[in-house]
């Protein structure tokens, strides 16, 4: 889910990477609360590729905006993207939200030249993630198994 505000501090005083930033308040709030002498906070932020009102991010076109804001903040490190599609098995249907966020990040290179990393796909999608471009992927169900309710 989301980051809360009240989790900021903590997570800017231990945390070398966020990959859920969604918001500018939340990406103010860890640049400030980011210690000095420690590194900038490397920061994803999350693009709702699947437009589901259930699914955190940033909407493709708020993007943007939003990037040029927290490239500007001195305690984090803007590094790319990140998003959780809706769950398919179709593999053509798996592979379309990657395909727009590797087409977003590389229409924010020209003005985020600094951008490096998609983090997209877990272990269901991984193999179309990484065609598609993911150099970070989330593989959780395959290393520990099926959450549990």
């Amino acid at each position: 889910g989301p980051i809360q505000s009240n989790k900021t501090t903590l997570i800017a005083e231990v945390s070398d990477w966020v990959h859920s930033i969604d918001r500018l308040k939340v990406a103010r709030r860890l640049s400030e609360q980011r210690p000095d002498g420690k590194a900038p906070l490397n920061v994803l932020v999350q693009i709702n590729t699947s437009n589901e009102d259930s699914k955190s991010g940033v909407r493709p076109n708020a993007a943007p905006e939003l990037m040029a804001a927290i490239n500007e903040l001195p305690g984090l490190r803007l590094r790319g993207l990140m998003t959780i599609p809706a769950a398919t098995t179709n593999q053509t249907a798996q592979r379309e939200p990657f395909r727009q966020l590797r087409a977003l990040m590389n229409q924010l290179s020209d003005s985020l030249p600094q951008l490096d990393t998609l983090s997209m796909g877990m272990s269901g999608d991984l193999e179309a993630a990484v065609s598609e471009g993911a150099n970070i992927v989330r593989v959780g169900t395959d290393i520990f198994g099926a959450r549990y309710n």
